[in-house]
């Protein structure tokens, strides 16, 4: 759940593309995640059916805890990321992982680290939550993470969702809009038994049955936009 170039449109009477004004499941959704995200707590978002038609687990890295992690890892791929902006990422000394990106939705992943002190193996569900509150901590240095690790970080288009309709964007976007480090945690949810991603009905059910707020991309678009944030 990554992301593309450009927010989701649809093709206005002129031939030319328009973004819809139609939102998905509300402006106030968007106000509940945000809220959910400044408590601490995990979010679902997904994106258009005509892109991926994915539903990614968004939290703010700075709350990353154990139980949150690993409600993540159960639920998802495991591959958990964490976006940031590409200034953040130079300070942090996280180049990018290839230099000829051939990622569909060109996804920009950097090298992975871990903690470089006070974890163990770095791939725990406590280990990776330790790394993620670091990566967000505006006092961390690049002499504070191991290269290769266990986490991913995501370099994520400055202007946020507006620029790119990606997870990565959103991660960043609702950690900031709550008020927090912009660095956000992503991974997508998978279905039960691992063989494929939840689609919008299964996620609807997902996020009812564990009690998360459910939003999207685009009503996360047309709110920054509305809002001027």
């Amino acid at each position: 759940g990554r992301g593309r170039r450009a927010a989701t449109t649809t093709m206005g009477s002129s031939g030319t593309p328009t973004r819809s004004a139609e939102w998905c499941f509300g402006k106030e959704s968007v106000t509940k995640a945000i809220e959910a995200v400044g408590r601490g707590e995990l979010i679902v978002v997904v994106d258009d059916e005509g892109r991926e038609n994915e539903g990614d687990l968004i939290m703010a890295a700075e709350k990353a805890t154990t139980e949150t992690i690993a409600f993540m890892i159960k639920y998802t791929s495991g591959v958990i990321c964490v976006s940031l902006s590409g200034e953040r990422l130079e300070e942090l000394g996280m180049p990018q992982m290839v230099t000829n990106n051939q990622d569909a939705k060109c996804t920009a992943f950097t090298v992975s680290v871990d903690k470089k002190h006070g974890i163990t193996t770095g791939i725990s569900a406590a280990d990776r939550a330790a790394t993620f509150r670091a990566i967000a901590d505006p006092k961390s240095t690049a002499d504070d993470f191991c290269r290769p690790g266990h986490v991913f970080p995501l370099r994520a288009v400055a202007g946020g969702v507006v620029a790119r309709d990606g997870h990565t964007e959103a991660g960043v976007d609702f950690s900031r809009l709550a008020g927090l480090a912009p660095a956000g945690v992503l991974c997508e949810i998978c279905t039960d038994d691992c063989t494929g991603m939840m689609r919008v009905p299964e996620l609807k059910a997902f996020s009812e049955k564990h009690g998360l707020v459910m939003t999207s991309i685009h009503d996360l678009i047309l709110y920054r936009q509305e809002t001027n944030l």
